[in-house]
């Protein structure tokens, strides 16, 4: 009998069944994978550095749905707003992979290359280095959380006596639909406008002091 033309287990396929269990059942193990794909677990030991390699690889399986292009298109608030837009997408497709990711440091070449962009932008639009990862940091807790939001219910709140509660009542009726976008698209203009008068404040700061700076004297 010949040879399969494809290989029984590969990382892609290691990928894609991680993706699913952890879809399925908010966690993962090697052996779960391992049984899923219908092998040994020692079988999956050959293509990946154990349960911390398989969320690399799912890292970067839900990070290659991230558009960073965006980055450079426009303004610096622009390509950051369409970087998270983007961001927000791609992980809300696999919710409960959120807390395995965001609990395990990031190693994954392409997602690193992804922040150095990010940085990179951040850096010509003139914040000051010691900003940078807060700023990024600050909006990437937004965008994950709005992540977890789109797989909530689009009623949250169930309102059984509008006596009791006769304001939340009216509140909810009153809001439009589609709430976990509204309030994403909210959250990121008050952001990007916070961030945006901290860039100018720091900008008027090192204005203000390079002013100050005594001139040297010519010899």
């Amino acid at each position: 009998m010949g040879r399969p033309r494809r290989p029984l287990l590969d990382r892609e396929r290691i990928t894609t069944t991680a993706l699913a269990v952890v879809d399925e059942l908010g966690d993962l193990s090697v052996p779960q994978i391992a049984k899923r794909l219908g092998v040994q677990t020692a079988s999956v030991y050959h293509h990946v550095d154990g349960r911390d390699g398989i969320i690399e690889l799912m890292r970067e399986r839900v990070a290659s749905g991230i558009d960073t292009e965006a980055l450079a298109r426009g303004t610096w608030e622009a390509g950051m707003a369409g970087w998270a837009r983007s961001y927000r997408a791609a992980f809300a497709a696999h919710p409960r992979a959120i807390p395995l990711l965001m609990t395990s440091p990031v190693r994954a070449p392409m997602v690193l290359l992804q922040y150095e962009r990010a940085v990179a932008r951040l850096l010509e639009a003139g914040f000051a280095l010691p900003d940078v990862m807060p700023v990024i940091i600050g909006l990437e807790n937004l965008v994950l959380g709005s992540a977890l939001d789109l797989a909530a219910p689009e009623a949250m709140w169930e309102v059984a006596d509008e006596t009791v509660t006769p304001l939340l009542a009216a509140a909810l009726g009153a809001a439009p639909e589609g709430r976990a976008d509204h309030a994403f698209e909210l959250a990121l203009a008050a952001y990007l406008a916070h961030v945006r008068d901290m860039l100018t404040d720091d900008q008027e700061a090192r204005q203000t002091a390079k002013l100050k700076s005594p001139v040297p004297r010519t010899p």
